[in-house]
């Protein structure tokens, strides 16, 4: 990336405690850096013995099931992405006992073209009970079950989440570099329908952006955000900003923690977008310059509360607060639509 900007150094944080995480640093809704909010942990400090004495403790709470695997060859040099044709993802998934995992992630650390491995987003109180209590973290709100991430040097192309996220690196160093939402258009989302985890990828290799094919990036390397995170510093990122991560040993663990604060009466907002495609999307261009205005109305209130000219008794869904009763009525209107398709 030397003819583009460099990313700006996330925002750094020391000594954080839940009253300052909730009072001074997320309302700014920017990445923070949490230097060694997780420095306590013994999980940490058994990684900073060695990846070996890492893996004994994890194995200390005796996991529960097997867990998920994504492989990739060696050819994809820990890039997990997409095949040249965009027909199929380059890794494949799998099931295999944790120990397995970590055993061969240990003895691949002295082959000089791994497979890339990786276990993803495993709900931690459901595979290794005890692991939360003995390494905790007090600043998402409760309950949130904390999740483990483990793998060799990866790569993971920038994404977005449904969630606020904040990151504990346990074992490895972490590269993180960071893009505000505003930034999509310039990152090149791929497919919806093939994603490698759940939401649109950037297509923009950042190890070797192509300017030619996807000239904007530089527009969104010039709101990037980075940081190198080392065992013990966790990372705070906010809703919806698209994040690439690369692991930087042979060994990585992390542990997240995802949450939304939106009302769990709600239904699911990409849901509605992913509808949204499907009713409107392919709409004669005039029609669909209509629904834009509605939508804007009354969705997305550009123009001010749309019902303030009714009272309180007849807004219904459109006022303030809706009742768990009125979003019960509308949930129910929903399913009947969905039972249509």
């Amino acid at each position: 990336m030397s003819d583009l900007p460099e990313p700006r150094p996330i925002a750094e944080y020391d000594n954080v405690d839940r009253a300052r995480f909730l009072g001074e640093i997320r309302p700014l809704a920017q990445p923070a850096v949490l230097r060694g909010r997780g420095a306590g942990w013994p999980v940490v400090a058994a990684a900073r013995a060695s990846d070996e004495t890492a893996v004994a403790h994890l194995m200390g709470f005796g996991p529960t099931r097997s867990v998920s695997v994504i492989v990739g060859d060696p050819e994809i040099a820990g890039r997990f992405f997409y095949r040249d044709d965009l027909r199929a993802l380059n890794f494949t998934r799998g099931q295999a006992p944790l120990a397995d995992v970590l055993a061969r992630l240990l003895r691949d650390r002295a082959n000089p073209a791994p497979h890339a491995i990786a276990v993803q987003s495993e709900i931690l109180p459901e595979l290794l009970p005890g692991f939360a209590e003995a390494n905790q973290i007090d600043l998402p709100p409760a309950p949130t079950p904390p999740r483990i991430w483990i793998g060799n040097a990866i790569r993971v192309a920038p994404h977005f989440d449904l969630r606020e996220n904040i990151g504990v690196v346990v074992a490895g160093r972490r590269r993180f570099t960071l893009f505000p939402p505003e930034q999509m258009a310039n990152l090149y989302p791929g497919p919806l329908e093939l994603t490698p985890a759940g939401t649109p990828v950037s297509m923009v290799d950042l190890a070797a952006p192509d300017l030619e094919r996807y000239p904007r990036f530089a527009a969104a390397m010039a709101s990037a955000e980075a940081a190198t995170l080392a065992p013990g510093d966790a990372l705070y990122i906010p809703f919806h900003w698209w994040h690439g991560v690369d692991s930087l040993d042979r060994f990585n663990i992390f542990v997240n923690y995802w949450w939304n604060e939106a009302r769990d009466d709600l239904g699911d907002a990409y849901d509605a977008l992913l509808y949204g495609l499907y009713a409107l999307r392919h709409l004669p261009a005039d029609q669909r310059a209509v629904w834009r205005q509605v939508f804007d109305r009354y969705v997305f209130a550009t123009d001010g509360d749309p019902v303030a000219h009714l009272p309180d008794h007849a807004k219904g869904v459109l006022g303030p607060d809706p009742d768990a009763t009125m979003l019960g009525r509308m949930r129910a209107t929903v399913k009947a639509i969905a039972g249509k398709l």
